[in-house]
């Protein structure tokens, strides 16, 4: 008894070391996205923003899926598992739904105001596991979550929220964010994690083909595809795509699929919300940003609200 004891809180100190790992990986990605886009602006100046955006998702997407079917090879027998398909195909489309509306929502709201907004996943993912009986409420529990949720979202200083179209939208974007991580967690203890991220990459790479199918034709008659050829053919901008694609996209979200089942949701989501302070560390590092009081103070919020809920899971497990 005391041995599989052992053995439990050995595999969720190794998970929560993994997600931590993936949280500095998410923030990466906000230091690719931005070398991309300003590469973008370089090189295509008359593409808009808003294109160049769902062109990275996109082709973000389909280079993961093909370098998970590549390099895996029980990602591909995976295909052929009707449940596995079934689990990565739900795990696809919400983690989609999440990233369309989060991208398409920021185009009206400030970057302070999506990232208060998007750390609203945190209480999401709380109420839903709540919900539907995967974990019980406590203090400490309440304490934890508000104080990730504080930290993530007021680490860039006070949100001035006015609810638009695009805030609830973004609010739409942290909702499925919470369901992806409690979906995680149950499709992933019922196949096998690294057949489900086959599914998963594939069904994430078709919905970003047919948005690209879906890009409107110039009056002149020519689409924006073409300057995205233009952009792949250039070395500025398709390092930090393919950084995106391998890193932030493969290598994260497989290792979520294989670790997240081993700690309860509300943990987990409470140490992906260290995204924001490696992304403000490097950003700090480039000279993108400069970093102050606010940012001081989100981060210590996030890792005492860490420390509360880490310190009931050490004394439950004791």
């Amino acid at each position: 008894m005391r041995s599989c004891l052992r053995l439990l809180v050995e595999r969720e100190r190794r998970a929560a070391l993994a997600i931590f790992g993936i949280s500095f990986l998410w923030g990466m990605t906000f230091i690719w996205m931005k070398q991309g886009i300003d590469a973008a602006e370089a090189i295509t100046p008359g593409l808009d923003a808003n294109w160049v955006a769902i062109l990275f998702f996109s082709a973000r997407f389909v280079i993961a899926a093909a370098l998970t079917l590549a390099l895996l090879p029980k990602a591909r027998s995976g295909l052929s598992d009707p449940d596995a398909v079934k689990g990565g195909m739900w795990l696809g489309a919400i983690l989609s739904a999440g990233y369309l509306s989060q991208n398409v929502g920021i185009t009206t709201v400030t970057p302070g105001v999506s990232a208060f907004l998007t750390s609203l996943y945190v209480v999401f993912t709380a109420l839903i596991a709540i919900a539907l009986g995967r974990q019980s409420i406590t203090k400490s529990t309440i304490i934890g979550v508000l104080l990730a949720t504080f930290g993530a979202g007021w680490i860039g200083g006070p949100p001035q929220v006015s609810l638009g179209f695009g805030e609830f939208l973004t609010i739409f974007s942290a909702y499925m964010f919470g369901a992806h991580i409690i979906a995680t967690d149950r499709i992933t203890k019922e196949n096998d994690p690294i057949e489900v991220t086959g599914a998963m990459m594939v069904t994430i790479m078709v919905l970003g083909a047919v948005m690209l199918a879906g890009l409107p034709i110039r009056a002149e008659g020519t689409s924006v595809l073409s300057d995205f050829q233009e952009l792949l053919s250039t070395w500025d901008f398709f390092l930090p795509l393919f950084l995106c694609a391998s890193f932030g996209t493969l290598v994260a979200l497989l290792v979520l699929n294989i670790y997240q089942r081993d700690l309860p949701p509300i943990r987990a989501a409470i140490i992906y919300a260290f995204e924001p302070v490696w992304a403000g560390i490097a950003s700090l590092a480039l000279g993108y940003d400069e970093v102050g009081f606010w940012f001081f103070l989100g981060a210590g919020a996030l890792l005492v609200g860490n420390l509360v809920v880490e310190l009931e899971g050490l004394g439950r497990d004791e």
